[in-house]
């Protein structure tokens, strides 16, 4: 499937009238000139939150540290994120997309690389923490700064292609994380993660001075539109919000609506899991019989490639029936599969390579519907903030998460008990949404062709 046929297909499809050929082209328009720079920037995100995977096979041995210590920095990134994220969304919607991103970047760039000169967990503890505080706010500003753009009726496919990031950072992160920890390794008295950390980690700073530059705040400040295709995607989106009430713009309708706390379990299972697969994918392929760590990179790649064509279909299949509940709650019963089946097959690599892919195609399968149900309900400072507030609040689940998972490894020797830590909150989040979230709850979706 190609990403024109994700956002509407590319040729002119028959029984449509010339003002939906006219929106199919904006849209396209739209796509190919803010899709790509966004996709790269959480491309860039994700590879530098997650490469401490990689990083941990070496760096361990190399700085005494335990499965504990590693648990603990890898979830206390998220302490930093939650404190900051729902201030950070509101400073988008006020200052705009390119300051924000500004900031964001570069600093994130310089925590990311200054992760290569730790020496002591407290240094590492510090480090995450302070990545995860200037990282804050990117992934919901980014589906907020799609509501801007894009209409309720196309909105899973844009979340979907840009939530698809996440496997494409696991495919280029780990083939690039094992490359530089293999060719690096002992250059300029370095280790080879130390290298890791800094050649991937500065590309943010040049990419966030771009953003600047390069991206609009919205369609009315756009050069690039034409006064037609401003005024098509101005009355989609008003087509498409939410009916409201007074006052529902605010951001005290997004913390008293009850249907966003309904969806805050999936968001802990989806938040949680994704993190599980980055930060113990390559342990979980080593203990599985692949030891050189740019094979680990190399088999890295089978599951995220898998998950990106769930992601496209399911989101697609999504927006062209109108249907959210069941395209969340289906893939999450299959990552949930994929986790409970890891423990029985770890020394048997083929095995644990299928587990792995259910698990991870699963999990990433479902972002797209399901970051669209907040703006289903909410409209203006309400849809900024109840997009943050359910990323915050499911971010708890990946700050407690790896602290969790990382004692109980140290504490059992095995990863199973966190395996099935993960398949539970995959069954608990989809029952949550499917009993919680009625479909009479949600603004009709108009289906898209």
């Amino acid at each position: 499937m190609s990403v024109s046929d994700l956002t509407a297909g590319a040729a002119p499809r028959p029984g449509l009238t010339a003002r939906e050929l006219e929106a199919d082209a904006t849209y396209r328009k739209v796509l190919w000139r803010i899709m790509p720079f966004m996709m790269l920037c959480y491309v860039v995100s994700f590879i530098d939150r997650a490469n401490i995977g990689f990083a941990k096979l070496h760096f361990m041995a190399d700085l005494n540290f335990t499965d504990a210590i590693y648990g603990i920095g890898a979830g206390i990134f998220y302490a930093g994120y939650i404190i900051l994220e729902v201030p950070s969304n509101m400073s988008l919607h006020k200052v705009g997309v390119r300051k924000t991103l500004l900031r964001i970047m570069v600093l994130w760039g310089l925590f990311s690389a200054g992760m290569a000169f730790m020496q002591t967990p407290m240094h590492f503890y510090v480090m995450r923490f302070l990545l995860g505080a200037a990282e804050a706010g990117l992934f919901p500003g980014m589906l907020l700064y799609l509501t801007y753009w894009v209409p309720l009726s196309r909105r899973a496919r844009f979340n979907a292609l840009f939530t698809a990031s996440i496997p494409l950072a696991g495919m280029i992160g780990g083939p690039l994380s094992g490359a530089i920890m293999h060719a690096f390794d002992g250059v300029a008295g370095m280790h080879g993660w130390q290298w890791m950390f800094i050649i991937e980690g500065l590309p943010a700073c040049v990419l966030g001075v771009v953003a600047y530059f390069y991206l609009q705040d919205g369609p009315a400040s756009s050069t690039w539109l034409t006064a037609r295709e401003k005024q098509i995607i101005s009355e989609d989106l008003a087509q498409s919000a939410p009916k409201k009430a007074p006052g529902e713009t605010s951001m005290k309708a997004a913390l008293l609506d009850p249907r966003l706390y309904c969806l805050v379990g999936m968001g802990i299972a989806v938040l949680a899991c994704t993190g599980g697969v980055f930060f113990w994918l390559p342990t979980i392929i080593r203990n599985s019989g692949a030891e050189n760590v740019m094979t680990i990179g190399i088999l890295s790649v089978i599951p995220f490639a898998v998950a990106l064509v769930v992601q496209f279909m399911n989101a697609r299949h999504s927006d062209r029936t109108g249907e959210r509940r069941w395209h969340v709650a289906v893939p999450a019963f299959v990552a949930a599969i994929g986790w409970a089946t890891l423990p029985s097959a770890q020394g048997n690599l083929p095995l644990s390579m299928l587990a792995l892919t259910l698990a991870t195609a699963g999990t990433l399968g479902l972002t797209g519907p399901f970051w669209t149900l907040p703006s289903s309900f909410l409209t203006g400072k309400a849809a900024a903030a109840g997009i943050a507030l359910l990323s915050t609040i499911a971010g708890l689940g990946n700050l407690f998460s790896p602290m969790l998972v990382g004692w109980m490894s140290a504490t059992t020797g095995s990863l199973a008990g966190g395996q099935y830590y993960f398949a539970a909150l995959m069954v608990i989040g989809a029952v949550a949404l499917l009993l919680g979230v009625k479909p009479e709850a949600l603004a009709p979706v108009r289906r898209a062709k």
